[in-house]
């Protein structure tokens, strides 16, 4: 006699056995593998994706190519002075006439500081990376190399981008300005200014910097009144159109085309990349785009 609870012990291990049977049939011995994602096609000419957190490639394209960078560089310029030992960021800068005769001479980008004004690191920093100011890179490079002369400063402190581009094992990665406004001699490469921002984003106040979307510096006039500067817009359009985007910088130039260095997070991933050389500012944020899809969804 088969008791009704013996009855429901074999109904369950005869459904298991069938279930098994079934399995086997059909060949099917492991769990099916994930959907493969489809790699991205992007109008840059060059292009790097990683995973920040073991710094694992998502992403290549040319990734070591040697290209001009455009205004990425300045992503280095704030690096080495956030790096300074005993950093000030509320020192105050004096504002010189060759910084602004300099944004004259080379058509350049600017944070349009006014000369005789006294502006502090921090302020400059933003100057630097908002608005993508060649003028507020000037300043920081006269006041964080070491020389007697503005020159020699200058000087010092792109020796200072070169040796930390070494530290950061930037090997395809050679600056010779403070700005990106080279002399023939300033270029690295995607999968170089990855690295660099992955280690410039260890950095608070540098995370704090390229991810904020707009900033008004106050300055002091040689008078000593407060000026209140028109507000500096972060040209990084992806922290407006892109969800979890916490930075980095874009670049521009006849040599550099359009680049972006970018980071996102999201689910507490984050993925750093690059794109060289694309073919307009809207393309090289929709490239930017396409990679950090690839690589979140790739992160699953």
């Amino acid at each position: 006699m088969i008791t009704a609870t013996k009855g429901i012990r074999i109904r369950r291990a005869a459904t298991v056995a069938m279930t098994a049977g079934a399995v086997l049939a059909g060949g099917v011995l492991t769990a099916a593998p994930a959907q493969a994602v489809a790699t991205p096609t992007i109008a840059a000419k060059t292009g790097y994706l990683m995973n920040n957190a073991n710094s694992a490639k998502l992403y290549g394209k040319g990734m070591d190519t040697k290209l001009s960078t455009g205004s990425t560089t300045k992503i280095m310029t704030a690096a080495v002075v956030l790096s300074q030992s005993n950093l000030n960021l509320d020192a105050k800068v004096t504002i010189q006439k060759a910084y602004s005769d300099y944004i004259v001479a080379n058509t350049a980008s600017s944070a349009r500081l006014i000369v005789g004004d006294k502006v502090t690191v921090r302020q400059l920093l933003y100057g630097l990376m908002l608005p993508s100011g060649c003028d507020a890179a000037y300043a920081l490079a006269d006041k964080f190399g070491t020389g007697s002369t503005r020159a020699a400063r200058v000087k010092n402190f792109i020796g200072k981008m070169n040796t930390k581009a070494k530290s950061f094992g930037m090997t395809n990665t050679k600056f010779d300005s403070f700005d990106g406004i080279g002399n023939g001699s300033n270029y690295s490469t995607a999968k170089d200014l990855t690295k660099l921002a992955s280690n410039a984003l260890k950095n608070a106040n540098f995370r704090a910097i390229v991810k904020t979307k707009s900033y008004t510096a106050k300055t002091i006039t040689k008078t000593g009144t407060t000026r209140t500067m028109a507000a500096w817009v972060n040209t990084n359009t992806l922290l407006s159109s892109y969800s979890g985007t916490i930075g980095v910088k874009t670049g521009s130039g006849p040599q550099a085309k359009y680049c972006l260095v970018f980071a996102a997070t999201r689910n507490g991933k984050t993925v750093v990349g690059t794109v060289l050389a694309s073919t307009s500012a809207s393309v090289r944020a929709s490239d930017a785009t396409k990679l950090l899809n690839y690589g979140f969804a790739k992160l699953g």
